[in-house]
């Protein structure tokens, strides 16, 4: 291959993805630039290998039976940290970081995310998560990048251009995440890691081996840098801050930094996403010595820990209220350990949010543990992660309701994670008290059938019946129905003897019952 050819393919290579299935974007095209929350900045934190969210946020009120799945990795009770929040759960020891910002009123947790039919291959959950496609239908797009994509439906072509100077979004990693892949051409750049920003900023190319491929790696980095278009802007905000609080030395940390040094020099990219591997804790997720320390505790130690100087950061340069941050992990892990003190990949697992504007809530019960459980039992989603996403395009992007559901391929209900400020109107936001059973079944335990009775409080409502795996076995109740309490039947005749959940969606009331055949 010729250089010239092999630049063209290595730096301005243009991939071009199309939907499956039949999908397609009919309301891309330019929309009002106040209705798509101007200002407002999203960092999108990916905790990479599956995280295991029941020794992240541990239940309080079903610790014995926590405590039973997990001999071998359970976190003692009088050492977890309680939040005003809920009384209900405590997060892991070690994330003192964390704890102080729900004090503060900067975090919030949603329990139980996932989305039905899970998948337990890495890159294929990870593909689901970033393009918000069902788990059997697959998209070479992602959802944030069809978000930027609605009103920016012709970039790159006259990109950097006198209203968009700066990258429309950025990934601080080698690889530009499928997430902000658009329907046609990658909707933003990527910074490979904390010593090319600084070389970037400096205007400065690393130095190579006096090697003829030393040599020819030294041209390569001249190219990318001369031709990267958004150099300018990038190192104009840079310059602007000169001051920032003092972060851990961790690679998140330094990748965070970078975010808050940008956003603080006033660069108008919407999106950034960083990453965070290791949480594959297939062994040794814990010392055995003592269950608050270890791989897993190191991990969240870090997290904890960047955020929150990200988050003091943001405030000491005075732009804290155009930043709202979430962390995801692919899948969650199983609700019993291993042999080999560790957990195996899983289905739900908690997501947190954080940001001066998030409503500071807890969403969601602890989730079901049974008194025996199985090393295939799974923790039933109780949130799509598909509504989050809508949370934060209606309520932090201020997008219209129909461009969301192109966005995020069908319709997904909102749920209440940002404060009414941030698009200036309401959004039915407040906190969600469920203090009584929207759902039960009689009889339970069953046989050939049972009587679902469910509450809702009008329009559309649905309720999905999962295996212990998190497979959808049957949807009962998917439609328009008046306020009050409902009662339907269902034929269980040609379920397998076990444990099912019982998924009740109503708007942002969501809730989860357990029923046994």
């Amino acid at each position: 291959m010729k250089r010239r050819d092999f630049i063209q393919n290595t730096f301005a290579g243009v991939v071009m993805p199309t939907l499956l299935n039949g999908l397609s974007f009919k309301a891309f095209g330019n929309v009002d630039e106040a209705a798509i929350g101007d200002g407002n900045i999203l960092v999108v934190v990916q905790l990479s290998g599956g995280n295991d969210g029941l020794n992240t946020v541990i239940p309080i009120d079903k610790y014995g039976l926590y405590q039973n799945a997990r001999k071998n990795i359970a976190i003692p009770q009088d050492k977890l940290l309680k939040i005003p929040q809920a009384d209900t759960l405590g997060l892991n020891p070690v994330m003192t970081a964390f704890q102080t910002m729900f004090k503060e009123g900067k975090a919030a947790l949603i329990q139980s995310v996932g989305y039905p039919n899970p998948n337990f291959s890495h890159f294929r959950a990870t593909d689901i998560w970033n393009t918000a496609s069902d788990s059997n239908v697959f998209v070479n797009n992602g959802w944030t990048g069809r978000y930027l994509a609605i009103n920016n439906p012709n970039y790159p072509t006259g990109y950097p251009s006198t209203k968009y100077p700066d990258p429309l979004a950025i990934q601080i990693g080698s690889v530009v995440n499928t997430a902000l892949q658009g329907p046609v051409q990658s909707m933003a750049m990527a910074i490979s890691n904390p010593s090319s920003f600084y070389n970037l900023i400096a205007n400065k190319v690393e130095s190579t081996p006096n090697t003829l491929a030393g040599k020819e790696l030294k041209f390569l980095r001249e190219v990318a840098n001369q031709t990267n278009l958004y150099a300018n802007s990038i190192q104009g905000a840079a310059a602007k801050v000169t001051k920032q609080v003092t972060y851990p030395n961790t690679s998140l940390a330094n990748k965070l930094k970078i975010v808050a040094q940008l956003i603080g020099g006033g660069l108008k990219t919407k999106v950034y996403y960083v990453s965070m591997g290791g949480f594959d804790t297939h062994s040794n997720q814990v010392n055995t010595s003592d269950t608050t320390t270890g791989t897993h505790a190191n991990l969240w130690k870090t997290v904890s820990d960047a955020i929150k100087a990200f988050s003091d950061d943001l405030v000491g340069l005075g732009v804290s209220k155009k930043v709202l941050g979430l962390t995801y992990s692919e899948f969650g892990r199983r609700v019993k350990s291993n042999a080999s003190g560790g957990t195996d990949h899983g289905a739900a697992a908690p997501m947190f949010m954080f940001g001066d504007l998030v409503n500071p809530i807890v969403l969601g019960k602890s989730p079901e543990i049974a008194a025996s459980p199985s090393t295939n039992d799974n923790l039933t989603m109780q949130y799509d992660f598909r509504s989050v996403y809508a949370s934060i395009l209606t309520q932090w992007f201020c997008l219209d309701q129909a461009y969301v559901d192109d966005v995020l391929l069908k319709d997904f209900q909102p749920l209440p994670l940002v404060q009414v400020q941030a698009c200036g109107k309401i959004t039915a936001n407040e906190p969600i008290t469920i203090t009584e059973d929207l759902i039960s079944n009689y009889p339970n335990p069953f046989a050939d059938s049972t009587t679902l009775t469910f509450h809702t409080k009008g329009g559309h409502t649905m309720i999905q019946i999962f295996d212990n795996i998190g497979r959808v076995i049957s949807v009962p109740v998917d439609g328009e129905y008046e306020a009050g309490s409902q009662q339907v039947i269902v034929n269980t005749s040609d379920f397998n003897s076990g444990m099912y959940f019982a998924r009740l969606q109503n708007g942002e009331i969501q809730q989860v019952h357990r029923m046994v055949k």
